[in-house]
């Protein structure tokens, strides 16, 4: 039986990716430094998975992991995830999403354990885009902390690849959503206030400008194409999205339309969640991993938006 070891368990993706691997009948253990208790929505796997208790900035904790678990696969998905977080500083998120990523790296060189390694990248890293849509092979010009924090964890696991012949694959996921989101994520944010509006809660949706464009799909698809990058037969990285986009303003009548509303007189502009024009659309090109790999996303954009809004429903 394969074991697999994630961190960021708690999350959208490491949630998805758990049960994906129980389902697998992969042996499962989380990194988690105090954690008592879990989310709701792993409930049903938690007596099935194994907690680690670690510290992903405490090398010598985690060098002890690799030797107690030795998995045979290792995901990275604990991140500071969201692009602009005016909650946690710069130092916060290079801590966590760069000096996280070494740490873990170096332990498994340390502990001499042979694994598998995937690290997330994002599509952040390409900034203002002149090309669409990007592939793998598209230059990277990270404008942003965060984008900046993923691309040197990028260029750190590309390293340990090639230098030290570690397995290390990379997806560079793009915008991906579900019930899992935090609140402030942008489709969990439109969904949540349109639900409150509909039952009278809420009368105002507060947002920036409605004609920004992102190519955004269901974690749980992505937490798979995540697994068939580390059963390929060579280390390589892969571009994980949807190939489409949609500008907010699509996003935000289709989420009104499916509750039986329309959304003009409910938007209204807020300056304080304005962001920069784009300069070019983020959309990725899923050729490499569909013709090598086989994967495609399985959810469209409407079904998420009806999965978003029944979650947001069972929870009244």
């Amino acid at each position: 039986m394969k074991r697999a070891l994630i961190t960021g368990i708690a999350g959208q993706d490491g949630s998805y990716l758990a049960e994906f691997l129980l389902k697998k009948g992969y042996q499962v253990y989380a990194i988690d430094r105090k954690r008592d208790v879990l989310p709701p929505y792993l409930e049903a796997i938690k007596n099935k998975i194994t907690l680690v208790q670690a510290d992903l900035l405490d090398m010598q904790t985690l060098v002890t992991c690799m030797r107690e678990v030795k998995p045979d696969e290792i995901y990275n998905l604990a991140a500071q995830s969201l692009v602009q977080d005016p909650r946690n500083p710069p130092s916060y998120t290079f801590q966590v999403n760069t000096i996280a990523v070494y740490n873990l790296l170096e332990a498994v060189r340390v502990s001499g354990i042979t694994t598998r390694f995937f690290q997330p990248s994002s599509s952040a890293m390409y900034g203002d885009v002149t090309t669409s849509p990007q592939n793998e092979k598209t230059p990277f010009n990270p404008k942003t902390p965060y984008a900046i924090s993923k691309l040197a964890a990028h260029e750190l696991t590309e390293f340990y690849r090639d230098r030290y012949t570690m397995f290390c694959g990379i997806g560079i996921l793009y915008n991906h959503e579900s019930p899992r989101r935090s609140p402030e994520a942008i489709m969990r944010k439109v969904v949540s206030t349109a639900v409150k509006i509909k039952h009278g809660e809420e009368n105002k949706l507060k947002m920036g400008t409605l004609d920004t464009h992102r190519d955004q799909g269901f974690a749980g698809d992505y937490a798979e194409a995540m697994w068939m990058i580390l059963q390929h037969e060579k280390p390589d990285v892969f571009v994980i999205a949807t190939g489409e986009v949609h500008s907010i303003r699509e996003l935000v009548d289709a989420v009104f339309k499916e509750l039986g509303m329309g959304y003009e007189q409910y938007y209204e502009f807020d300056e304080r969640f304005a962001r920069l024009p784009e300069k070019g659309v983020l959309v990725g090109d899923i050729s490499k991993i569909k013709m090598t790999l086989g994967w495609q996303p399985r959810t469209k954009f409407k079904e998420l938006i009806k999965m978003m809004i029944e979650s947001e429903n069972s929870k009244r």
